[in-house]
């Protein structure tokens, strides 16, 4: 199998836990209803997984994948390893049941290659000092090097050589579901400010891709699609009997200034918004002089 592409939609994963430990007993038999990856960082480390003996070296990487029962065993003399645990959920990459990651030989420990050990050495020690310094965005900080280690992971799996510039290659499936996700915020959120660069923040991508997969879908820019939003909320509230004053009308739609929010409102419907209300509400009979 060849692992082409990700899905924005199938690949959002939720960090449970990242912890450094020094295992000093053995442990039970267990598993998971989540992915937990142990990576080796030094020393060796005994596994019973699914019955079978496993003796994990430095750079190894024991995929726990939901229902896997496994169990760490120290015997005596046998010096402690170094390992770090990482527990992560929602996610579903493709050909691959949700929160698996699948080698493809179907064996449950990845033994890494050199330069893979070197990055996920540096990845795993990144995130465990983040961990430590208490700062704010400390998740989305670690959940940053997560995926980074969820990508090299693939790529060694899958044989991907770099391509520069080429970034990630969404599903057409996945783009839509990305300026739906886009369109529901707009919605729930119009009264507020509202940036091309907060919405790419919210949805953890650049805003020139962003900008360039809405042009796609709809045919037009965010901020226009905004705008039209907007306008349209405005046209309802006006045409309420008790709408209140252009300038609330203006604000409740997200626009502080009640010239340019009136200048929008006629260019987009070639009226000025206190004559629309008048208008309409001379339509219902209920005009308010």
């Amino acid at each position: 199998m060849q692992f082409d592409h990700l899905s924005y939609g199938d690949f959002n994963p939720h960090l449970l836990y990242i912890e450094k430990k020094v295992p000093e007993v053995s442990g039970e038999d267990h598993s998971h209803d989540y992915l937990e990856l142990t990576y080796i960082l030094s020393g060796q480390a005994r596994y019973y997984i699914e019955g079978k003996e496993y003796l994990l070296q430095p750079g190894d990487l024991l995929v726990g994948n939901p229902g896997l029962v496994h169990r760490f065993e120290l015997r005596e003399g046998e010096k402690t390893p170094i390992e770090v645990y990482i527990g992560l959920s929602n996610f579903h990459f493709q050909d691959m049941p949700p929160q698996s990651l699948i080698l493809p030989d179907g064996a449950p420990v990845l033994r890494c290659k050199a330069e893979l050990k070197q990055d996920l050495n540096q990845l795993v020690q990144t995130m465990i000092s983040e961990t430590k310094i208490q700062q704010s965005g400390q998740y989305f900080m670690i959940k940053a090097y997560m995926v980074q280690m969820l990508v090299l992971l693939l790529r060694q799996i899958y044989g991907e050589e770099k391509q520069e510039n080429h970034g990630f290659v969404f599903e057409s499936r996945s783009k839509g579901y990305v300026v739906k996700r886009i369109i529901a915020y707009m919605n729930e959120n119009y009264a507020s400010h509202i940036s091309l660069d907060q919405i790419a923040a919210n949805m953890y991508l650049s805003p020139v891709y962003i900008s360039k997969i809405f042009k796609e879908e709809t045919g037009e820019s965010p901020i226009r699609y905004l705008i039209k939003i907007r306008l349209e909320k405005a046209k309802k509230i006006l045409e309420k009997e008790n709408c209140g004053s252009v300038r609330n009308v203006s604000l409740a739609v997200g626009y502080e200034d009640v010239y340019y929010f009136s200048k929008l409102f006629k260019k987009y419907y070639g009226i000025a918004p206190v004559y629309y209300k008048r208008q309409a509400q001379k339509e219902s009979g209920k005009e308010i002089k």
